[in-house]
């Protein structure tokens, strides 16, 4: 939907624009890889994203000019098939193939789990080897500006995933259990059964980790999914599934659509597709659930909220932190801290003054600053100063336009940016909407409290929305249990080192409190998300002795 205001359009040339870039391609490019992210944004011929359906690899009429983040001088620094409602076709008739009972599951064509097993080693191995991890922290890069070190995370959490499902693990997540029966020759077994046909709509903040994950449990667990990236990103999923062809996978398994949001909504509302699962912000996710008449799995948005506790320590490692958790990704992650209750302990410390000195050193030439793609600039300072005009509310830090910069004026170029709203005025009904409203950006609310106003923190946290990720910093048990025991968020951190960003692949993240709610990363998300249960019930042996009994 807002894609329409962030791409130009453009006809295709002719299929030679395709060819001689590959021919000037660079050595250091793996050998399964068609785009160069060395070169992305320094050519008038920039690189051609595909659509992959049916096992072969597609163009559309048109496409779409993604532009370059960080300097709107400098050309466009790939294209995407900007392909129309009239063109879908052959991803109607490959997710039409699709039967119920998925491309594998227990009973039907169980080898392909093993399948998947040597696959995920194989593209784990990948994903491992340096230069393969450098490609792919440069491609990201180049199309959501993020520092190396987030970049190279990035890569190294999707390789520790496909790590751990290689082998058979890709089996031991359909496995099955048994329950006893009635009497002799009667036994029940619970499965997980695939969906078949599914959808997945991704995200661009996470351009490899969050629909690389998605898209293997899909994968995993016998369905077939029809992946729709964020266009701004699109290329990384495009490179990865050139790695998974690469490893073994049949590319008939996975069908990879770019285009708008209304034209992907045609596929998955025209065809039997069973299930969608949708990254990204909760008005789509609502339409989407409207749509599909709930059939939906949703990551949505996270307003999410960290409370510092009374006892006082580690004063430097909580300041760093929190400036993580809130700028990190120029705050463009779903797990970014959105709102900070400080209590008034904390204000005897430096510690807002060293937030402030992390924060205001951050840069634009490291990328640990830098541009906001979902947000103007102006709509970034208009949030800032409505919210720096409530009673008693100041900017802390940021609230600025970044100097010295050439970022296009479709997105956002701002500092990091932080406003103290007291909390007896953030709880008005007239403030308390505004200042919980998420900002995907480098933006967050501070307030102070202490032990008298600790119910009305408590009070805030039941009224706000979506519960996605929440952190207790504190070593004291009773005050972690009181806030633990009386809120819900799905991923919640508690210590003195808990973090609102926590999103690695060896636990759970994802949001509670919302039945359409999905993890992801662990045996239990795929679990959750990418299957159903089915009973079966054998009953075989009829009793030698058996005689009708009267009617029931």
């Amino acid at each position: 939907m807002m894609m329409s205001s962030l791409v130009l359009r453009r006809g295709i040339p002719a299929k030679a624009r395709h060819l001689s870039y590959s021919l000037r391609t660079l050595s250091s490019k793996p050998s399964w890889a068609t785009a160069d992210p060395e070169i992305m944004g320094t050519t008038s011929d920039p690189y051609a994203v595909s659509n992959l359906v049916g096992g072969t690899w597609t163009k559309a009429d048109s496409e779409m000019l993604i532009p370059h983040p960080l300097d709107k001088s400098k050309h466009p620094i790939f294209s995407v098939p900007d392909t129309k409602v009239s063109e879908l076709g052959p991803f109607f008739e490959s997710m039409r193939k699709v039967p119920k009972s998925g491309v594998h599951n227990p009973l039907k064509n169980p080898e392909r789990y093993v399948q998947y097993g040597e696959i995920s080693r194989l593209a784990g191995a990948a994903l491992s080897d340096k230069a393969v991890a450098d490609y792919f922290a440069k491609l990201i890069m180049s199309c959501v500006p993020k520092s190396k070190g987030q970049a190279l995370g990035e890569v190294k959490v999707t390789a520790d995933f496909l790590n751990n499902f290689g082998g058979d693990n890709v089996r031991r997540l359909a496995k099955s259990f048994g329950v006893p029966g009635d009497h002799y020759g009667q036994f029940s077994h619970g499965h997980r059964w695939p969906y078949g046909a599914v959808g997945l709509v991704t995200p661009f903040n996470f351009p490899l980790e969050i629909p690389g994950l998605q898209l293997m449990g899909a994968l995993f667990m016998g369905n077939k999914p029809l992946l729709k990236p964020s266009e701004q990103v699109s290329v990384v999923m495009e490179q990865f599934v050139r790695l998974l062809i690469d490893c073994g996978m049949d590319p008939n398994d996975v069908d990879l659509l770019n285009c708008k949001g209304p034209v992907v909504q045609e596929v998955i509302v025209s065809t039997p597709m069973r299930l969608t699962q949708f990254t990204g912000s909760s008005r789509v996710a609502e339409l989407l659930s409207n749509a599909t008449n709930g059939k939906v799995k949703v990551e949505d948005a996270g307003f999410d909220w960290k409370v510092i506790g009374p006892d006082v320590a580690d004063v430097d490692y909580v300041a760093w932190q929190c400036d993580q958790d809130a700028y990190a990704t120029i705050g463009q992650k779903c797990s970014a801290q959105s709102i900070c209750f400080i209590h008034e302990n904390w204000l005897e410390t430096d510690l807002l003054s060293k937030m402030k000195a992390n924060a205001e050193a951050r840069s634009l030439s490291d990328f640990t600053a830098g541009p906001v793609l979902t947000h103007t600039t102006k709509q970034f300072l208009d949030h800032t100063n409505n919210l720096a005009s409530i009673n008693g509310a100041e900017v802390m830090w940021g609230g600025k336009e970044l100097e010295d910069h050439n970022i296009p004026e479709i997105y956002g170029a701002v500092e990091p940016t932080a406003v103290m709203v007291p909390l007896e005025e953030m709880m008005k009904d007239e403030n308390f909407g505004a200042c919980t409203t998420e900002l995907f950006a480098p933006f967050q609310v501070l307030t102070t409290y202490n032990d008298d106003t600790l119910d009305s923190v408590l009070e805030a946290l039941e009224k706000m929305s979506h519960h996605l990720t929440a952190a207790v910093v504190s070593n004291d048990p009773k005050f972690q249990a009181k806030i633990l025991a009386n809120t819900v968020n799905g991923t919640t951190y508690a210590g003195r080192r808990a973090r609102t960003t926590g999103a690695p692949q060896n636990h759970w993240f994802g949001p509670a409190g919302d039945p359409r709610g999905c993890g992801i990363g662990t045996p239990e998300a795929i679990q959750l998300v990418w299957s159903c249960h089915r009973e079966i019930i054998n009953d075989s042996f009829v009793p030698t002795d058996w005689k009708q009994p009267k009617a029931t």
